[in-house]
């Protein structure tokens, strides 16, 4: 008997994925690398200092998912008055021997890292430069899925243990955080078997993950005193809401509020769908940071 809860996920994914990708105002390096660029997209409306709205795309953080399949939901906020900043990093390649040489895996560490935390870094000069009319004190930043996870991730950057790479020593210039199904705990995703096992593949595999968790899962860095939504579609079976919720409770741990919007009836993909009334919350969320 067919599960209905995965033949409405893969009518979901078609309906988010049926858009064609929108082609940038401009694009920017912040590094020689291939994936090291940020495209951007000026408000719609011709709007002078908007906010800004920095996108990080999902996809279980491998290769075979960039950020044109998130290209219709920057240019939807674009739309809505946002000037939009869409960040691509690097992925998972090919895999290790470890992993038995098959199949694509999850993430590159510490890469992935390198790129978020640099292309944060180098941002504010990139805006000047690409979008001058954007108010880069107003900045919001969100992700979906994966991307979630990354966005989550930057906005913690001052919390990481001191010794890490990427460790800021104060908390970056944000209004707040629109963490999209992110995958926001690595012990809850790892039970769930989340994405079939990429919070396990991004930090290395299982003989790596207890070591490097402190310094890759948003759970375990808290609080960062930035503005928190987490936005979950309760039917979504690709992250399940088990994740989200602990997050939200590892927060609330750690004295820090965070909000957990949830929507019924909504899956993975509505929340990037610019067909679905999901979107619009998403953009609502955003604007409520912003102003």
């Amino acid at each position: 008997m067919p599960d209905p809860s995965a033949e409405r996920d893969a009518v979901e994914a078609e309906s988010a994925f049926s858009h064609a990708a929108v082609v940038p105002d401009a694009t920017a390096a912040y590094g020689e690398h291939p994936d090291q660029v940020v495209d951007f997209y000026a408000p719609r409306d011709g709007r002078d200092r908007a906010p800004l709205v920095v996108v990080l795309h999902g996809g279980a953080w491998r290769a075979r998912y960039d950020r044109q399949h998130i290209t219709p939901f920057a240019d939807f906020l674009a739309r809505r008055g946002f000037a939009v900043a869409n960040v691509e990093y690097r992925r998972g390649g090919e895999p290790p021997r470890r992993h038995g040489g098959e199949g694509p895996v999850a993430g590159r560490w510490p890469e992935t890292f390198d790129d978020v935390a640099a292309a944060m870094d180098l941002l504010p000069g990139l805006v000047r430069e690409a979008l001058p009319g954007a108010d880069i004190r107003r900045t919001v930043l969100t992700g979906h899925s994966a991307g979630g996870h990354l966005a989550l991730w930057a906005a913690a950057r001052h919390v990481l243990p001191p010794d890490a790479p990427w460790h800021l020593p104060a908390a970056p210039a944000l209004r707040g955080v629109v963490a999209l199904a992110p995958i926001a705990d690595f012990g809850t995703a790892r039970e769930l078997d989340v994405c079939a096992g990429a919070a396990v593949e991004f930090v290395g595999g299982k003989e790596d993950f207890d070591e490097r968790r402190p310094y890759a899962d948003p759970a375990a860095l808290l609080p960062t005193g930035i503005a928190t939504v987490l936005v979950q579609g309760r039917t979504d079976v690709v992250v399940p809401q088990a994740v989200a919720e602990a997050y939200t409770d590892a927060a609330v741990k750690a004295g820090e509020p965070v909000w957990l919007t949830l929507l019924e009836d909504v899956g993975h993909f509505p929340l990037i769908d610019p067909a679905a009334d999901a979107c619009a919350v998403v953009a609502e969320e955003i604007e409520q940071l912003a102003y």
